[in-house]
């Protein structure tokens, strides 16, 4: 689907328009083969470069051709409960303002509906303002994952399987992120450098800033991501040592009633045995079996192996 959507600074909301126009944002939603020939041919885009727009592994990057500049970068996006980044081409032409992307992606909603200000013959600064959208998106699934990290680590000792399926489910988003950030990061870089598009003053501090705030989110992935380990990490101690506190237990207590075991098998035999005739015999043995099972649990309590 390609829309063609225009406001300029005498536009009180966006307008779409029935096809395009100089100084028009050219929307492309999951488009066809066919309709990204025709913009290829149509506006003399790189063909090839449009089909990369629609590889969903695509890493950010940045590169120019014929007076045009294609800037690949990755949004988050939620399926359900899933939460997973998309590619986005986000392309700065002499005359007009394209996004590309082969999934729906929430946070452009806002722009079709006018609810922020924005006004499509302003391209660098479009551009700075859906990057600066981007990362206000990552943010906010970041402290999503934060608030959930910190409630399994409050009871880090009673979690459950489930928990540790979420920790690895967002370990996974969280790997994800850091794939687009990171990249993106660069390609910050390299739009500072002035080489791909011309920015002036005020431009440059915008994306100056973009350029921070993606490492503070580089930052924050890599806390939740060590945090998240962290609490696996101490689970899995927890767990090791209950488990050799049960063993322990478990093997003390069979040395334990191991000897009166020995005991009662030795005077059960079909002979003669000591004490075998004695009227109290029976009680003398069991009498003699229980002290010296309490003589063992009580070194086995002084030595600390119960």
């Amino acid at each position: 689907m390609i829309r063609y959507l225009q406001r300029t600074v005498k536009d009180e909301s966006v307008k779409e328009l029935e096809s395009f126009r100089t100084g028009c944002w050219v929307f492309a939603e999951n488009p066809s083969d066919s309709e990204l020939s025709l913009l290829a041919e149509a506006h003399g885009l790189e063909r090839g470069l449009l089909d990369d727009a629609m590889d969903p592994n695509e890493v950010p990057r940045v590169e120019s051709e014929g007076g045009v500049t294609y800037i690949f970068t990755r949004a988050p996006i939620k399926e359900g409960e899933d939460v997973s980044t998309t590619p986005l081409l986000i392309g700065v032409a002499p005359t007009f303002f394209f996004t590309i992307s082969h999934q729906h992606i929430p946070l452009f909603e806002q722009y079709q509906s006018s609810r922020i200000a924005f006004f499509t013959t302003q391209k660098t600064k479009l551009l700075t303002q859906i990057f600066t959208d981007i990362n206000t998106s990552f943010r906010t699934h970041m402290l999503g994952i934060s608030r959930i990290l910190r409630s399994i680590n409050i009871r880090s000792a009673h979690i459950e399987n489930a928990d540790i399926l979420a920790l690895v489910r967002h370990e996974e988003v969280l790997n994800d992120f850091l794939g687009a950030l990171i990249p993106t990061h660069a390609l910050l870089q390299h739009l500072l450098s002035g080489r791909f598009l011309r920015l002036y003053e005020q431009d440059e501090d915008l994306v100056q800033d973009l350029f921070l705030a993606d490492g503070q989110l580089i930052e924050m992935c890599k806390s939740n991501m060590r945090n998240s380990v962290n609490i696996r990490e101490a689970y899995s101690t927890i767990m090791t040592n209950n488990l050799n506190q049960v063993i322990k237990l478990l093997t003390a207590l069979t040395v334990v009633f191991t000897i009166p075991t020995m005991i009662a098998s030795l005077f059960g035999m079909n002979v003669k045995v000591p004490l075998g005739a004695h009227e109290y015999g029976f009680v003398i043995i069991v009498g003699f079996t229980i002290v010296i099972s309490v003589v063992l649990l009580f070194i086995f309590q002084r030595r600390k192996w119960l």
